[in-house]
């Protein structure tokens, strides 16, 4: 890939990325604000600015004021509106670095001739290996077993009392794009039952390679042992598990969700476990993100959160990293972005 651009006017690129790490272990982690996805390099040595930040406030609004592209994450991500795009009246291309824009209003985009692209299949690998992480840590009880350690205490009946066999229980996927499918290729040695439900269904074919068998949703709610989501938030998908699916759920299944955490009714679920009808639950998205510290997901029962970082390791950074190199070298060359990544054509839309 090209060193230079051959773009004459030089290109305010403002990055909205999550803060370094205290860590000084960690000063190399290449979405961090200080790193910035190894651009600075690329983009100064050919005339043009890179403001990197972690600020979703006032600062940024001063930043995006005079900015041609807009690069943002799903785990620290800007909420994009109507509001905020009307400041930003040069911005012309936002890049997701990552996979899932719906913090971006796409309506907004496509009517003031912004496109919107995201680096699709980045983190396919990382959040379906995540998944059954996340599946095992439920199913075999292994948090509860894991905080008896730190609490100096060794009392293997309460261990083992929340411990199960994944083998021989019925996993749910609602949704069977890349992640689910990875997913399911994962999940398959483990010699479970694996229902699925998604707006199209797969082909006999790709049912069998993936070991699969398609299910209507309340049907695989009510027959799972475990539900894992997988799908975008979309206008039909947010809250989808609201009070009246949870309760259809098998009494002392377990729910995990890598997808979006509106796609699940915060406060339905909290109540759901405390009164012990689900097992538990996994979720690495919240919303908002960051999640405040008061956020009762941070608190309630037998829960495994975690902050969002399962699309995130240092082999999916690379990745996402690549992939918004691409599309900014094609957007300031000219040329069409890639189509596998692009949501919103601005130039046409």
């Amino acid at each position: 890939m090209s060193e230079s651009v051959r773009k004459t006017r030089p290109t305010k690129v403002v990055a909205v990325l999550y803060p370094d790490s205290r860590d000084e272990e960690c000063d190399d982690v290449p979405a961090a604000v200080g790193n910035a996805l190894g651009l600075r390099p690329f983009l100064e040595n050919a005339g043009h600015t890179l403001v990197s930040t972690s600020d979703t406030g006032e600062e940024l609004d001063r930043e995006l004021a005079d900015a041609d592209v807009l690069i943002t994450t799903p785990f620290w991500p800007l909420y994009l509106d109507e509001q905020r795009v009307k400041h930003a009246r040069r911005l012309r291309l936002v890049i997701t670095a990552g996979i899932g824009s719906d913090h971006i209003d796409e309506d907004v985009a496509r009517r003031h001739g912004i496109s919107v692209a995201e680096v699709t299949g980045s983190n396919v690998v990382s959040v379906a290996e995540h998944n059954v992480m996340a599946i095992l840590a439920l199913v075999r009880g292994f948090l509860p077993a894991h905080a008896q350690v730190a609490e100096g205490r060794w009392d293997v009946a309460e261990a083992a009392c929340a411990a199960h066999d994944l083998e021989g229980k019925t996993v749910g996927l609602v949704g069977l794009g890349a992640i689910g499918a990875r997913t399911a290729l994962r999940l398959r040695p483990f010699d479970v039952t694996l229902l699925y439900y998604a707006r199209h269904r797969r082909d006999p074919a790709e049912e069998a390679t993936l070991g699969a068998r398609y299910a209507r949703l309340d049907d695989l709610v009510a027959e799972s042992d475990v539900v894992c989501l997988a799908l975008p938030l979309q206008g039909e998908s947010r809250a989808l598990f609201d009070a009246r699916r949870l309760a259809a759920m098998k009494p002392g299944s377990w729910l995990v969700n890598t997808a979006r955490g509106a796609i699940v009714d915060r406060d339905a679920l909290v109540e759901s476990l405390e009164k012990g009808h689900l097992a538990g639950y996994a979720g690495d998205t919240w919303y908002p993100q960051p999640a405040p510290p008061d956020h009762p997901w941070r608190t309630m029962p037998r829960q495994a959160m975690t902050i969002h970082y399962s699309g995130m390791t240092r082999e999916a950074q690379h990745r996402i990293a690549a992939g918004v190199r691409e599309i900014l070298t094609a957007h300031l060359e000219g040329e069409p972005l890639p189509e596998d990544y692009l949501l919103v054509d601005g130039s046409r839309d």
